[in-house]
């Protein structure tokens, strides 16, 4: 009688240490699941954030090409003749307050007359970096086939959209320093224009974007 009952127990202790090696199991699977998507997420989040700081880059490189002349691209000279000082003006399409990139920053005017420099809605980053992927010497392991890792790298990076608009904010002082053949100048006031840029980097959906990062900065141009 007493060896069928330890023959009883002994059947119950192995199907609970079962049970409990299920459920240790199962834990570990989705731990192991949600660490995978966390990294992802944060991936994503880290490079929308490259994004937008890319459109606040082009707005920044935009404004300067105006104020200055913008290069031309066979000579590499920049053409003086076509400079002049970036002001607001009233645009043509809808008002950039439609965008949620525009939505996104709270201290921004709500009027319908809203006026900016310039406004670039919608814009590809993958087209930016697009000639990286043509170059033949990308791929670091030549004796390796990368085309499928280049290729979903292609689709993981054309989910990425930016866009930027500049506010010409006025005369500003700014201060400058410089070395002359003659004598060594201190730091002196000098008077240019402020431009505030306004940046998004954004996943998805550009009307409703997954992920959207705001950014923003001031540059002053000196005239």
């Amino acid at each position: 009688m007493i060896k069928n009952k330890q023959k009883g127990f002994a059947l119950v202790l192995s199907l609970i240490l079962l049970l409990a090696m299920s459920l240790m199991g199962g834990a570990l699977i989705v731990i192991a699941s949600s660490d995978h998507q966390g990294n992802n997420s944060s991936d994503e989040y880290q490079q929308t954030f490259y994004v937008a700081e890319t459109a606040l880059m082009e707005a920044e490189k935009s404004l300067v090409n105006k104020m200055i002349g913008p290069i031309n691209n066979a000579s590499g000279i920049r053409d003086l003749s076509g400079r002049f000082i970036p002001r607001n003006q009233e645009l043509t399409d809808p008002a950039p307050n439609q965008t949620p990139c525009y939505k996104s920053f709270r201290n921004l005017s709500r009027d319908a007359d809203f006026r900016v420099v310039e406004q670039l809605e919608n814009q590809s980053f993958f087209s930016l970096i697009e000639p990286i992927f043509d170059d033949t010497s990308f791929a670091l392991v030549p004796t390796i086939d990368t085309t499928d890792a280049i290729d979903d790298e292609k689709e993981k990076l054309g989910k990425f959209r930016y866009e930027f608009f500049s506010i010409n904010s006025g005369t500003s002082s700014y201060k400058a320093a410089g070395i002359s053949l003659k004598k060594t100048s201190g730091a002196s006031q000098r008077l240019g224009t402020a431009y505030r840029i306004y940046g998004c980097g954004m996943m998805g959906d550009v009307e409703n974007p997954e992920i959207l990062i705001p950014l923003e900065t001031i540059i002053v141009l000196s005239h």
